[in-house]
């Protein structure tokens, strides 16, 4: 790999990537609105794309190829195809961001659990997914129109929630803000059950799979779930305080509809090791305490 494309790039995990990949001598151009600055100078070039804009991601990507594409910033079936479509023939392998969302609420999930070649994707642009069900026909329709339309391999990172210092969403921060400062606190469904990852493993992984010969989709993360419940006990027994529970409190972040696990049976078998979710939760919150 000596050229890569980065749609998005700017934070979180996308800025993780874009350092590695600079890092590993490749040639990085990284594709977004523009809004946000970046600290990487002279390491990369830029281009200015609205992907709710077909015609800009033509303009953008008008002669020129990349070895690899990263796809961090796709929320809708539309916009999967316009990038296709812009990128056909310019590209050799697609990195699609994808999610544990894919998957129909519950726990366990291995990557057979949704094919995206059995579903018919329905075009529509990032407005008219809402919540977190949107989200989740949002990648799920996205997935199928890679795999079902694209003339070079996909790979279909399925994310678990992604946690570390550097995580701008601030949910894991905010539950162990709210114990150790004796806040009110409502969590509708404390059984339920997620799965996580840290995010430099994340960005470490992506890159792993952009040099791999693996095309498909696949769960990366810790290998533990944990449900809210069991997250609580361990903020309180590691900051010594205890939580105040109300349904009159701040919701939890992760009040979702329902759990969301993943079994990381198949990366494991490809040699892939993350961080223990007890490891990789206890450093955060001491971090955040």
């Amino acid at each position: 790999m000596k050229s890569a494309l980065i749609l998005g790039g700017t934070q979180f995990v996308g800025k993780r990537l874009v350092q590695l990949l600079i890092n590993e001598g490749v040639e990085v151009t990284i594709a977004t609105r523009g809004l946000a600055s970046d600290t990487f100078g002279n390491q990369v070039s830029r281009l200015i794309i609205n992907r709710e804009n077909a015609e800009s991601l033509e303009k953008a990507f008008k002669d020129k190829k990349w070895d690899v594409v990263f796809d961090q910033t796709c929320y809708s079936s539309q916009e999967a195809l316009d990038t296709l479509n812009a990128l056909n023939g310019k590209v050799q392998k697609y990195i699609f961001t994808s999610s544990q969302a894919v998957y129909d609420f519950g726990t366990n999930h291995s990557e057979e659990s949704y094919n995206p070649f059995d579903y018919q994707p329905v075009l529509k642009s990032r407005r008219d997914y809402i919540g977190y069900v949107g989200y989740q026909e949002a990648k799920r329709a996205a997935e199928a129109i890679l795999f079902q339309n694209a003339d070079f391999p996909v790979v279909a990172v399925r994310f678990p929630i992604i946690i570390g210092k550097d995580d701008y969403t601030n949910r894991l921060q905010f539950h162990v803000e709210q114990v150790k400062e004796g806040r009110q606190m409502f969590i509708e469904h404390p059984n339920f059950r997620y799965s996580f990852i840290d995010s430099g493993e994340a960005a470490t992984f992506l890159l792993s799979m952009a040099k791999s010969n693996y095309q498909g989709p696949i769960n990366p993360g810790s290998e533990e779930d944990i449900s809210l419940s069991e997250l609580i006990g361990l903020i309180e027994k590691l900051i010594e305080a205890e939580v105040k529970l109300s349904e009159d409190g701040n919701p939890s972040p992760y009040n979702l509809p329902g759990s969301w696990s993943v079994n990381t049976s198949l990366v494991q078998s490809l040699g892939f090791r993350f961080t223990s979710l007890d490891s990789l939760l206890k450093s955060l919150i001491q971090y955040y305490s």
